[in-house]
């Protein structure tokens, strides 16, 4: 099939790859302009523009896709499909309804539940079980489409952010070509996506992680596991910014009943490779942290330089 592709970030990098390796005719790839990056501001591109320019397909880069021109210039392709994949851009109805099969989209979460910006992260830090990616038909809401293809994975018990968006990555690269092939034959049947089981996955913002020791230790657990590796969860000690990225938690009953009558954020014991902190309910064992100006560390490096002693308070400015 002619395909037009549109992302932008590493997370669409394997399907465009992987739609190429398949064998159908990739004509343009439409991501987001260049940028700007660091002091020298040397001009940076999107990883989706890296990987076509490397497999000599044009690019296009507009600063609006709703702009007459840049529809234009989309229609000249004439592809039998739009693959859109973290584009960044909401996409106009005269877009989506511009290809033989209009435009069909890699969402990291098993829709209706997690529409929205962050299905990845918000996946971790709810403690959820299960995820997926979902090819869907595009409309014009956000994530609101039928299904034409569902991929379950279990979610590991340690997994982060980082680790589940590079598995659903692959996940996505695998599945847009099944579904591809499918649309092709026109053995997919849409899926209506039931609304009332819709949940939100709202865009990252840093202060969402600045760690509330009110909390369970085993909420504060999963939102260092979700966070990580960006934005990152983050407490202060000592009057400095402190980023966690590992912890496990621990029962208070494996301590002295005195540890429940601890103020939240209170140094309870200090370990060879961990600090142990009283949170609403649990402890939680910090076992890699980044200490502000320094480089990320375990634990154990960190107190090989630094003095933590019981009865301090993290989360104090």
């Amino acid at each position: 099939m002619r395909v037009v592709y549109m992302g932008t970030p590493d997370f669409a990098v394997g399907a465009l790859q992987s739609i190429i390796d398949a064998g159908h005719d990739v004509v343009l790839a439409v991501t987001q302009p260049d940028k700007e990056r660091g002091r020298g501001k040397a001009v940076s591109f999107s990883p989706v523009k890296e990987c076509a320019l490397a497999n000599g397909i044009e690019v296009f880069q507009p600063e609006r896709i709703r702009e007459a021109d840049a529809i234009g210039h989309m229609r000249q392709y004439e592809a039998d499909v739009f693959v859109v994949a973290a584009f960044g851009q909401i996409l106009p109805g005269e877009i989506l309804e511009m290809p033989k099969f209009g435009c069909i989209n890699i969402h990291a979460s098993l829709l209706p539940k997690y529409r929205g910006a962050a299905p990845i992260q918000w996946c971790v830090i709810n403690g959820e079980e299960k995820t997926g990616v979902t090819i869907m038909q595009m409309d014009e809401g956000l994530d609101t489409g039928d299904i034409l293809m569902q991929e379950e994975l279990t979610i590991a018990q340690d997994e982060t952010g980082g680790s589940l968006f590079d598995k659903l990555a692959d996940l996505g690269a695998k599945t847009i070509v099944q579904a591809l092939d499918a649309l092709e034959k026109g053995t997919l049947t849409p899926v209506k996506q039931d609304n009332e089981n819709s949940t939100y996955a709202g865009m990252l913002r840093k202060e969402m992680g600045r760690v509330n020791f009110s909390l369970s230790a085993c909420e504060i657990e999963r939102l260092i596991r979700g966070l990580n590796p960006w934005p990152s969860a983050y407490t202060s000690f000592h009057g400095k910014k402190i980023k966690l990225f590992a912890a496990e938690v621990i029962d208070e009953k494996e301590y002295d009943r005195s540890v429940i009558k601890r103020k939240n954020g209170e140094v309870v014991a200090v370990g060879k490779d961990r600090i142990l902190i009283k949170c609403g309910k649990g402890i939680l064992a910090v076992t890699e942290l980044q200490l502000e100006g320094k480089k990320r560390m375990s634990t154990a490096a960190y107190l090989l330089g630094y003095k933590v002693e019981e009865g301090e308070i993290f989360g104090v400015d």
